[in-house]
């Protein structure tokens, strides 16, 4: 075996175990899912000798599950959809005005990201004590593309400042204007970008914990982690009852990836290459 075969093999296997690690928290709450409260505290490592569904019939049967799927899935489109579509609008001029004016709104934009989440919490709560929009998707969707936007702004301004202004020269030849340019020219050159920010839009309002729970207070808006955490609640977490929910609340995010996994991979493998 030469060296250079040495190598790769170590490097296979150093993948393959980097791997395995990060799926291990995985595995074990899947397999402690099917295990009952007895079997996991008997052998807190062991794994399942057989698939016990009670534990995944008593959560369904106790929360909302499926409304609570739905309202993550309708806020976290609707999101993505609107951090992308403002955020490359909002790129589009950024991109193509280098001047003093544009420079200082761009470094407000990275100010943006640089803000911790919590620091906003309470003025966008009073914000929208005022205006009427707690308890409202409308409101959770504004909050969740607010927080994104400066993201979505800083992401695309540096793709859209790599894209060739031969093409816009083109598109002005043929008497187009900023709106068409933007439209047919820049925005079908940004799919690979927007696979890649969606990516991080639809983790970040998936999983987000902090602020449903400040601005939805009815159980029938709440999102999959909200539902969860009410189910289990703060005190005395049966582990019966923790890894099913758990397992439930992440298999929609699960089962999106895995439909769209060529696309995303794609898109983000496409940003690289660009």
């Amino acid at each position: 075996m030469t060296l250079r075969r040495a190598l790769s093999w170590l490097a296979h296997v150093a993948v393959v175990a980097i791997v395995l690690a990060m799926l291990m928290p995985v595995i074990y709450m899947i397999g402690m899912s099917f295990r009952t409260s007895t079997e996991i505290i008997e052998q807190p490592l062991g794994m399942p000798n057989s698939l016990y569904l009670g534990n995944y019939e008593t959560v369904l049967a106790s929360m909302p599950y499926l409304r609570s799927v739905i309202n993550s899935i309708g806020i976290t489109l609707a999101v993505t959809l609107m951090v992308a579509f403002l955020g490359s609008l909002a790129a589009y001029p950024l991109a193509r005005r280098t001047n003093r004016f544009t420079r200082i709104v761009i470094m407000l934009v990275a100010l943006g990201l640089a803000t911790p989440p919590f620091v906003t919490i309470t003025p966008i709560y009073v914000i929208f004590r005022n205006l009427g929009l707690l308890d409202s998707y409308v409101g959770i969707i504004i909050a969740f593309t607010a927080l994104n936007l400066p993201l979505a702004v800083f992401f695309y301004t540096s793709f859209i400042g790599a894209i060739p202004k031969e093409l816009e020269e083109a598109a002005r030849l043929d008497n187009c204007n900023n709106w068409q340019i933007y439209w047919y020219i820049i925005r079908p050159l940004l799919g690979p970008a927007t696979a890649t920010l969606s990516l991080f839009v639809t983790l970040m309002v998936w999983n987000d914990f902090t602020y449903p729970l400040l601005l939805l207070s009815s159980p029938e808006k709440s999102t999959v982690m909200i539902s969860v955490y009410r189910f289990l609640g703060n005190l005395n977490v049966q582990p019966d009852q923790l890894f099913p929910a758990a397992v439930l609340g992440s298999l929609p995010l699960l089962v999106l990836f895995v439909i769209f996994q060529r696309r995303i991979v794609a898109g983000v493998t496409a940003g690289a290459v660009k």
